[in-house]
């Protein structure tokens, strides 16, 4: 039997898009708002990792979390989720390299925590269901990162057993919850040297023209 990983399922925020932090900064900055507020107000209250759990789940409306967090920050709940995550842009390191490996056979998947799909989508103008194999959004299925079962359906989806797939996440309990199933993992930081990972371990050279 063949040990060649044939599956690359990657998150999406901070993976297929420029980093995370660096948005929330200049949100934070344009608001006039201390360093931090946004991580102190929803990542570190328990009603505000709540709500946000809440929020990649389904069970409440990119609009509701729009409301609880412009109250917590003490700015205007107006497309809230837009504006602190409006400076992201597509990561053409990672896009390429997902393009590159479905070239060569390789399924490629999406398994992202949702943030809400209305009234501002993050997915906007990413074209994932043309150009990806498998996309799962966290709150079309009422489960959120990292529930081993969120993970189990996109290996369902993607037709593909653990063993042959690599998971990429820049969040690093996300990565270890996959390898925990028996994906191989990596956790991104810096894109490039992700691409290097991934292709060491499907022996495919994504960073190839």
């Amino acid at each position: 039997m063949s040990n060649r990983r044939t599956g690359l399922v990657l998150d999406f925020g901070g993976v297929l898009t420029t980093p995370l932090l660096p948005a929330v900064l200049a949100f934070e900055q344009r608001e006039d708002l201390p360093q931090g507020a946004c991580l102190t107000a929803l990542y570190k209250d328990e009603e505000g990792v709540r709500i946000t759990s809440d929020l990649e789940r389904g069970a409440v409306s990119q609009t509701e979390w729009n409301e609880f967090a412009g109250k917590m920050l003490g700015v205007s709940a107006d497309n809230l989720m837009g504006r602190i995550f409006g400076d992201l842009r597509p990561e053409p390191v990672i896009i390429n390299a997902a393009a590159a490996a479905r070239r060569a056979g390789i399924k490629v998947g999406i398994l992202s925590n949702s943030v809400g799909l209305a009234p501002w989508d993050l997915y906007d103008g990413y074209d994932l269901e043309r150009l990806y194999d498998v996309v799962v959004i966290s709150e079309q299925h009422l489960l959120r990162k990292p529930d081993p079962e969120l993970f189990e359906i996109t290996l369902k989806l993607m037709d593909l057993p653990a063993e042959e797939c690599i998971f990429v996440d820049d969040t690093e309990a996300y990565v270890q919850a996959a390898q925990q199933l028996g994906l191989a993992g990596v956790h991104n930081q810096d894109p490039r040297q992700t691409v290097a990972a991934v292709s060491e371990l499907l022996g495919v050279d994504l960073a190839a023209s």
